[in-house]
């Protein structure tokens, strides 16, 4: 069915179509001058030297893991509250995911659960800013540089976030974006890896293009690589993109506050964090929260009805543990309850610039309908089980 409110859509302008237009005009078309202005813009407001433009986020991570050298008998430690791409990334290098639960409220890896994870086999840590909101990055690092285990930063969710001050991305030793259709911007497809490391740059860039340095000929491969390369065409997209990102971002944040303030009145919904001490949020994604007696079933019966209105909604996220691929890495012994109760009622609401009040007002409207259509389901009850909603 055709969404008449989509889940997301993408803000282009006439100013990004005449920039790919042009890049069509000139006779490169791949690894060429639009690219390199992507990484650099990119690397400049992470606030580091160097940035590697890749197909995807998911190819991001995947050589951030490669360019590490972590291979089988290696541990790679991550929230199991994730989209599938940071374990899959884990599988492609015949390595071992080992999942670590998540705080409550942010939603993201738990840095109370860290230490106890990490093991003599532990190669890197992948922290996800989850939905947009930084990490508590301040302990992570420090658990890891105690035991000298590498930090990967899944900043795909969250461009132009900061934390403490600092942008997001560029802190831990790796920063990786992804910018697919559904994000604050877009590439169509395509990623970005940033570190202040010259000698991993170097390698990824290899890597991204088959495996080829910058010593070899035209044919010669040094390397193991792969088909990462990011067009020229996506790349001047990205450009143009970057150039309004503090508009774009402020733009998604007034959508948030919106939401924030038309979702009062429903009692049965605890609202994500709307902002973040010393730091800045990025809002990828407006997820909102069910009260807890509300079952999985029920969110899904939520986001049916609102789907057959044709408003778009999505059930993020659904647990890594809990899917076949990695069903035989999960430990029966790891504690992940706050995982597994987050992605029983959690539920995306459309979200984009260009969101009308109205639009906000008859999503909301449903939304409430809809929950209020749940069998023994009450207001009061409701209340008192959502606790804080914020």
């Amino acid at each position: 069915m055709e969404m008449r409110i989509p889940l997301s859509a993408p803000e282009i302008t006439e100013a990004d179509i005449e920039a790919v237009v042009n890049v069509l005009r000139t006779p490169r078309l791949s690894i060429g001058p639009r690219m390199v202005e992507f990484e650099q813009a990119m690397a400049e407001a992470a606030g580091v030297p160097y940035g590697i433009a890749v197909s995807s986020g998911t190819a991001g991570l995947h050589l951030c893991l490669s360019a590490l050298g972590i291979g089988e008998g290696d541990e790679v430690i991550l929230p199991s509250f994730t989209f599938i791409a940071a374990g899959n990334v884990v599988l492609y290098q015949r390595a071992t995911p080992v999942f670590v639960d998540i705080d409550p409220i942010t939603l993201n890896l738990n840095p109370d659960r860290l230490e106890k994870a990490i093991t003599p086999r532990t190669g890197a840590i992948i922290v996800v800013h989850t939905f947009g909101h930084p990490a508590d990055l301040g302990p992570i690092l420090d658990v890891a540089r105690k035991h000298g285990v590498p930090v990967i930063e899944d900043a795909c969710e969250a461009i132009g976030a900061q934390y403490r001050g600092r942008t997001v991305g560029g802190i831990g030793d790796f920063g990786v974006f992804g910018f697919y259709p559904n994000k604050p911007i877009t590439t169509g497809e395509g990623g970005m890896v940033v570190t202040r490391d010259a000698g991993l740059a170097d390698t990824m860039r290899a890597l991204r293009n088959q495996g080829r340095m910058t010593t070899d000929g035209w044919l010669d491969h040094s390397l193991l690589g792969y088909n990462y390369r990011l067009s020229e065409m996506n790349c001047a997209l990205g450009v143009a993109q970057m150039k309004r990102l503090g508009e774009i971002l402020e733009g998604r944040e007034s959508v948030a506050i919106r939401y924030a303030n038309a979702l009062q009145e429903i009692s049965e919904v605890t609202l994500p964090p709307l902002k973040i001490e010393g730091g800045r949020l990025c809002w990828f994604v407006f997820v909102i929260r069910l009260a807890a007696q509300f079952a999985r079933e029920d969110r899904d019966s939520i986001c049916e009805q609102l789907t057959a209105q044709g408003i778009g909604c999505g059930r993020y996220f659904a647990p890594l543990h809990k899917q076949p691929l990695f069903a035989a890495y999960a430990n029966p012994l790891d504690d992940l309850a706050i995982t597994e109760q987050v992605a029983d009622r959690t539920l995306a609401l459309p979200f984009f610039n260009g969101l009308t009040d109205a639009q906000i007002t008859e999503v909301c409207g449903s939304l409430r309908d809809a929950i209020r259509g749940i069998p023994e389901c009450s207001p009061q009850a409701a209340s008192a089980a959502a606790g804080p909603k914020t």
